[in-house]
């Protein structure tokens, strides 16, 4: 059967990716034969559908699974999902408001039922598109963090912290969501630079004439002031020590107290202190024992403290407090003003800092292992910048705030007895014992379970340990097989809010680590350096790029600019590239089956072409597994690129291929059949699907004969000479072209070669190459320079070519002399390394010889074309 003359990306998928999932190949079960490899995939939102960050994590990912499947260890990537508590119940509640249902009128059994239904119709859409893309995991094991046996786990572990004294129930500052009615996690705060007025607001003295003026963006809150703080040091305040203010549009006197926390430079110096509404006016009142008076309800209206303007939404009141203020003479200015601000990641609301009852676990002592072995490299950020941002982070960590208003998640095992007591369990009945100890007339109706639910990173934190049932069964075959895992792959905006925790819980739970490598990807960014994403409008389809380009070409395309830890500048240019390169693949390798074989012809001189693309195999195959070791796969890819479009597809393939309907040798042919099974080897962690297709082109085989289980190479020997004589020999070759280009000759026209050298050898070994590739029918060897002739140098080696017609002699001149001053100013920068007596005495001896032969080279270089332009 033929190969079709074009790459049909979409047939090509469809076929092997339901082929590798009928054979089982992404299937793994625990082997003590084999060295275990796994992922556990950063479980998707269930809400979610693959944007751009999904395409790059776990294309990652799947290169990372299918080298370790080729090196014949039990690779086993665990997918899943993410309950995602307020996106999902946002999701939820927009559902049945379209419906014509408020969520204030179901019970919170009902609520769940719709919840579950929602789950069930498009909590697995983006697993689904994650097999477009060609991900390769174990699709058998996917979990979701609130079935049955991983919801078990959350309450165990919340059970098990509570009864370690680690978990408790407090009043704290927390972000609220006024849309969403619940606390939110630090991550979920979106800060923005919004353009805001600043209120300038005079507070009368107490008992004296005067005024002290503040300086705040939320006029609103003054109602909840308790305080203004001045900074001891400051002068202008001296005469104010120990005096107290009207608060305006109020009855009610604050005093005036003094902590150099306050700046005497932003604003006018003075500070109005809000405990119940600012972070760190909350830590001013705890320090000065000051009254905390909350004046928003929960939806961000104010309330009674709000006095005559109890019942309007935030914002609203700030505008009428502003034109109240005016109107009393408290307003002293208003300036144009920017800050930032936080919004709710989910629903767009401004954050309101918040006093609330809320549970928290303590993080002083749990914290100590997962720092610790971070910083001595037990395990390993990649790149290893981050590693001072977590430090940072870990060395100033707060009390984790676990609880959430919400109903769709983990419901907190606490149950309340009749006298405000409560007690922790891992069900009603265990609750029911523990009650009972207290009051032995009550009964289970007498219970009322806590409403909140808990964070979704509670049950993120377990995952690596949840996905194997390390919790509930901690010495099951999977958990004592797969932990700790290998490798985690995700991005640096996580690296705090699951990737610590998750460390965290590992120490806790295992005692060891969950992954020994933590990938931090960059984030995928516009031309214009913006974050892409849906609300922007900047992020293109995942899927249109796949049905346009091939999954091969976007997987290739996404990591030709994504080096670890940085962003990556998307341009569709890319994929594009990445299309153009299996494109590439397909035509080589059509070509070569294209060829007539005959087994009674001679190998006509290919055996030099064969040598060099083996050892320059072999050295890729070198440079590859160091650059996976340092988790360098952008780089790995550009090293499998350039080995098969440069070295494999412009130069091996040239060198050898047979002239026009000429046939080719037997032994050739075979050579060129195994380099290409040994590339598409090397391609496939990269290129899944277009490597599968040529593996089986190239002959016919069993049915589990396919390259996602074939033995990734391995290197083996090389002379480096080999390359370094080709590496040369390809250099002249670029300059006959350059020449002739220059010259406006035909690549079809052949000339004459003539070389002034003190060693024929390379020239010799590599006569045919040099005839073929650069159309030259005679080589001779001179002692002598030429003159009227194109020429140029190579190290210490003169190259002529005499041409008919004239050569424009001042041209050439120029030419050379331009070259001359190029080679002066490097042999000027090379001197001065070589004279700097730090830099000698300090260099590795290696990096010393090659310095040094640069300047020889350079040297010799010069001196030929000196003789060069003195023959002109």
């Amino acid at each position: 059967m033929s190969l079709s003359t074009k790459y049909n990306p979409q047939e090509v998928e469809e076929k092997w990716y339901s082929y590798w999932l009928e054979h089982r190949f992404f299937s793994s079960k625990p082997d003590p034969d084999k060295e275990p490899y796994t992922i556990v995939i950063p479980p998707p939102n269930v809400t979610g559908v693959l944007h751009m960050g999904h395409m790059l994590n776990n294309t990652i990912q799947d290169i990372l699974i299918r080298k370790a499947r080729m090196e014949g260890k039990e690779a086993c990537w665990v997918p899943g999902t993410d309950h995602a508590s307020i996106a999902t119940e946002a999701k939820v509640v927009a559902m049945l408001k379209e419906k014509g249902i408020d969520k204030k009128d179901l019970s919170r059994e009902d609520f769940l039922k719709y919840a579950w239904e929602w789950k069930e119709k498009y909590g697995g859409i983006i697993l689904e598109q994650l097999k477009k893309l060609g991900a390769s995991c174990d699709w058998d094991r996917t979990r979701f963090t609130m079935e049955e046996d991983m919801s078990a786990a959350v309450i165990k572990v919340f059970v098990d912290l509570y009864n370690k004294g680690l978990i408790y129930r407090g009043v704290r500052m927390v972000n609220w969501d006024p849309e969403s009615l619940t606390a939110i996690s630090d991550d979920e705060v979106i800060h923005k630079e919004v353009n805001s007025k600043l209120y300038y607001i005079k507070y009368p003295i107490v008992g004296q004439g005067g005024f002290v003026t503040i300086a705040t963006t939320r006029p609103e809150t003054m109602l909840g002031d308790t305080a203004v703080c001045i900074n001891p040091n400051d002068t202008r305040y001296t005469h104010l020590k120990g005096k107290e203010l009207l608060l305006p549009l109020t009855n009610r006197t604050i005093p005036i107290i003094e902590d150099d926390y306050v700046s005497m430079e932003f604003g006018t110096g003075c500070l109005k202190v809000t405990p119940s509404h600012d972070i760190n006016d909350y830590s001013l009142g705890i320090k000065h024992h000051l009254p905390s008076i909350d004046i928003f309800n929960d939806n961000g209206t104010l309330n009674k403290n709000g006095e005559k303007y109890e019942g309007l939404d935030r914002f609203v009141a700030r505008k009428k407090i502003v034109v109240d203020l005016e109107k009393a003479g408290f307003l002293e200015k208003q300036e144009e003003y920017k800050n930032n601000i936080g919004y709710s990641e989910r629903t767009n609301a401004v954050i309101e800092p918040k006093l609330s009852m809320q549970w928290f676990l303590q993080m002083d002592e749990l914290k100590k292992p997962a720092l610790e072995n971070v910083m001595n490299d037990n395990i390993q950020l990649h790149p290893p910048k981050f590693k001072n941002m977590y430090r940072s982070w870990m060395e100033n960590i707060h009390d984790w705030c676990i609880s959430r208003q919400l109903w769709w998640g983990h419901q907190i095992p606490a149950y309340y007895l009749p006298n405000g007591t409560f007690v922790v369990a891992e069900s009603i009945d265990e609750a029911l014992s523990l009650a009972q100890k207290t009051d032995p007339s009550i009964t289970a109706a007498d219970l009322q379970q806590e409403g909140d639910v808990l964070d979704t990173w509670f049950s993120a934190w377990l995952w690596p340990i949840s996905v194997f049932n390390g919790i509930k069964d901690p010495d099951n075959k999977d958990i004592k097989y797969y932990y700790p895992t290998n490798d985690l792959v995700t991005a640096p905006e996580i690296l705090f809010f699951w990737v610590a925790r998750m460390i965290i819980s590992g120490y806790e739970y295992r005692g060891e680590m969950p992954f020994r490598n933590v990938y931090l990807t960059g984030i995928v960014r516009d031309k214009l350096g913006r974050k892409m994403s849906k609300s922007l409008g900047n992020s293109p389809d995942p899927l249109d790029l796949i049905s346009q380009y091939g999954a091969d070409g976007v997987r290739t395309g996404m990591l030709f600019s994504s080096p670890a830890g940085n962003d990556l500048p998307y341009d569709e240019k890319l994929v594009e590239q990445g299309r153009n390169f299996a494109n590439k693949i397909w035509n080589a390798f059509r070509l070569i089956k294209g060829w007539t074989v005959d087994d009674q012809l001679a190998r006509d001189g290919n055996e030099v072409a064969i040598a060099w693309f083996d050892a320059r195999l072999q050295q890729s195959l070198e440079i590859l597994q160091e650059q996976f070791d340092k988790f360098k796969i952008s780089d790995a890819l550009l090293t499998s690129y350039k080995l098969v479009w440069d070295d494999f597809c412009a130069w091996y393939l040239e060198m050898i291929k047979p002239g026009f309907e000429q046939p080719i040798d037997a032994r050739t042919y075979q050579a060129t059949i195994d380099f290409m099974e040994q590339l598409m080897k090397i391609l496939h962690p990269f290129m899944p699907f277009i490597t599968e297709e040529i593996w089986h082109e190239i002959r016919e085989r069993e049915d589990k004969d396919c390259i996602i289980v074939a033995s990734f190479p391995r290197k083996s020997s090389y002379d480096v000479r080999l390359i370094q004589e080709a590496s040369f020999i390809f250099d002249v070759i670029g300059q006959i072209r350059n020449a002739r280009n220059g010259k406006q000759i035909s690549p079809k026209t052949p000339l004459s070669l003539f070389i002034k050298t003190e060693s024929m050898e390379v020239y010799q070994k590599y006569d045919a190459v040099i005839k073929k590739l650069g159309n030259i029918h005679q080589i001779q060897f001179i002692n002598e320079s030429m003159r009227g002739a194109l020429s140029f140098v190579i190290n210490a080696d003169e190259l002529f070519m005499p041409i008919v017609g004239e050569v424009d002699v001042e041209k050439e001149k120029i030419e050379i002399e331009k070259e001359i001053a190029y080679i002066k100013g490097f042999l000027s920068t090379v001197n001065k390394k070589l004279s700097n007596e730090k830099f000698v005495d300090n260099a590795p001896a290696a990096v010393l010889e090659i310095e040094r032969k640069k300047h020889s080279d350079a040297e010799a270089k010069l001196r030929a074309l000196e003789d060069s332009l003195a023959s002109i």
